[in-house]
């Protein structure tokens, strides 16, 4: 039985069970008291638990795994965390038993007792050794694994000989990053699906199937045999690409400094040269003025990125046999698809600023109002899509791009993290969608970034925010204009099926208007202030603000 432990107990044990810790997950005692009174309580405290703002009704153990080195057992177990507002979410947990004189770390989930052996259970990815024992069973990983439960793969790529160190990677979010080797990153998934992540199969695709470089090579994965059909990826390894940072910091950087020079150059922003949106610019054709303010730099730094999206696109749309990736036309079934996911999120957007108008003013209350007088117009819009129209085709995208899923290199970018949209089903981020798709998140994330520059140095600037914000419209357009011309161009001579110039505008106005109402959710319930950014987007694409 377990029992809490009494003051005189000279060793403080919350919990005691009279079972050997290799056969805890077979006692139901063990397992009601591990999740009722000690999971509760450890999970809401991590980083990588996202039911934070839910309340949490109940944890139940799923399923469960032995892992075992030369000296130690470890389990692999499955959560299902259950909320009070009937959704639930999984979660991957390694777990650790270590004796009281063995343990060399503050990290633990509860001391507790095991058929009188007192010490801690714990989180295993804290001991070396465990670490150790993941690289190793991908390096030695059996190519014929069927009917295994846990199956290690090794990556076609992965020439490493032995295991030298470990050590975790940044701050855990959510997902845990082990460094081995200064070469690889293993990307531990915490929370789950019961399906193979499309992180795992995109970026296997792009290093074993394709010749796409810029993104980290695959080398290696960790996925669960859950049940008779279910395959679930528990771990993800790459390799570690050394950079300066993320695309988002470069941009902010690049931004701050193009608004600087307003002041610094007199520029006259109402003299400033303007482009209608989605107008294709070569870089010798970008005016003198536009140069002269915002730097060369910039627009080739832009170009390279446009590049090496078109380039992902044209790998990703290049299979022929595996049809999870094969190209795939535009369908009624597709249609259907896309407009209930788009018209019951737009209603969700529509009840959620009803209920926050109070917090806005200026020109975000002025946008708001606008966005509710013209929603019949902007569900419309959303109606419009009509698939017996369409030439281009759908494939597998990345589905989440923007500037914090690019590394810089030197002059050259990486594009990785191939999750998909986190409010989105796992089945829902594995449809073939149009690769304009992702080139739209890039140009809303372009926005946010001039936004955010304006948000966070404004009083570094002479210039009135309004005024700000009228030449940061101005720039978009310049950047949006030069990514384009470069992503099509290449897209099209090697045969990527985007469409043509009217179809390219449909789907590009679509997808950016499908992007800022997702957005806009966000910002009215966590920074209203920022709801400022979608609404622009909004209103441009809508074409009822033009820039002024």
């Amino acid at each position: 039985m377990s029992h809490k432990a009494t003051d005189q107990d000279t060793f403080k044990t919350p919990f005691s069970f009279k079972t050997k810790w290799e056969n805890a997950f077979n006692s139901d005692e063990f397992l009601k008291v591990f999740s009722e009174d000690i999971l509760e309580d450890y999970i809401i405290k991590k980083r990588w638990y996202a039911g934070k703002a839910s309340t949490l009704k109940y944890i139940e153990i799923i399923d469960y795994f032995k892992i075992v080195s030369e000296t130690k057992l470890y389990f692999g177990v499955l959560l299902e965390v259950n909320f009070k507002e009937a959704f639930f979410q999984n979660y991957f947990m390694p777990l650790s038993f270590c004796l009281k004189e063995n343990l060399n770390t503050n990290t633990v989930i509860t001391p507790i007792s095991f058929d009188g052996k007192e010490g801690y259970i714990m989180d295993a990815l804290h001991e070396e050794e465990f670490r150790k024992l993941l690289f190793e069973k991908i390096l030695y990983a059996d190519p014929y694994q069927k009917g295994q439960k846990i199956q290690f793969h090794k990556g076609l790529k992965l020439k490493e000989t032995a295991y030298k160190s470990s050590s975790f990677m940044g701050v855990e979010q959510s997902n845990t990053s082990i460094v081995f080797n200064d070469h690889f990153v293993l990307k531990l998934f915490r929370r789950i699906y019961i399906n193979t992540n499309p992180d795992y199969e995109i970026s296997r695709f792009l290093t074993e199937r394709s010749n796409f470089n810029n993104t980290p090579a695959y080398h290696g994965s960790i996925n669960l045999q859950h049940g008779k059909d279910d395959t679930i990826t528990l771990g993800l390894m790459q390799e570690l690409v050394p950079n300066q940072g993320d695309a988002w910091k470069y941009m902010l950087d690049e931004l701050d400094k193009v608004f600087s020079n307003l002041e610094r150059k007199k520029i006259q922003i109402s003299k400033l040269p303007k482009i209608s949106l989605f107008k294709r610019l070569k870089i010798t054709d970008i005016p003198p003025e536009i140069i002269d303010w915002a730097g060369l730099n910039l627009f080739i730094r832009i170009k390279q990125l446009a590049l090496r999206t078109a380039e992902m696109h044209i790998a990703l749309g290049s299979e022929i046999q595996d049809t999870s990736f094969t190209p795939s036309n535009y369908n009624s079934d597709y249609t259907v698809w896309l407009k209930n996911r788009l018209i019951y999120q737009f209603q969700n957007r529509l009840n959620t600023i009803e209920n926050n108008l109070h917090k806005l003013d200026g020109l975000a209350l002025e946008l708001a109002q606008q966005f509710l007088e013209r929603k019949k117009e902007i569900r419309k819009k959303f109606l419009e899509f009509d698939w017996t129209k369409l030439k281009s085709e759908r494939i597998r995208i990345h589905g989440d791009y923007h500037l914090g899923q690019v590394l810089v290199k030197g002059d050259d970018f990486y594009l990785l993290d191939f999750e998909g949209e986190p409010e989105s089903t796992i089945r829902d981020r594995k449809v073939k969608q149009p690769p304009l798709k992702d080139v739209a998140g890039m140009f809303r994330s372009f926005h946010y970034a001039i936004y955010s520059t304006i948000f966070n140095n404004s009083e570094n600037y002479e210039h009135d925010k309004n005024d700000l914000f009228r030449a940061g419209e101005i720039l978009y357009r310049f950047m949006v204009g030069v990514f384009l011309e470069t992503y099509i161009d290449k897209a099209q001579r090697e045969n990527l099926n985007i469409g043509y110039s009217h179809e390219i505008k449909f789907l590009l106005k679509y997808c950016l208007l499908e992007k800022a109402v997702y957005e806009l959710g966000y910002e009215l319930n966590s920074r209203p202030r920022w709801a400022v950014i979608p609404l622009e987007g909004i209103a441009s694409i809508m074409n009822y603000n033009q820039p002024k």
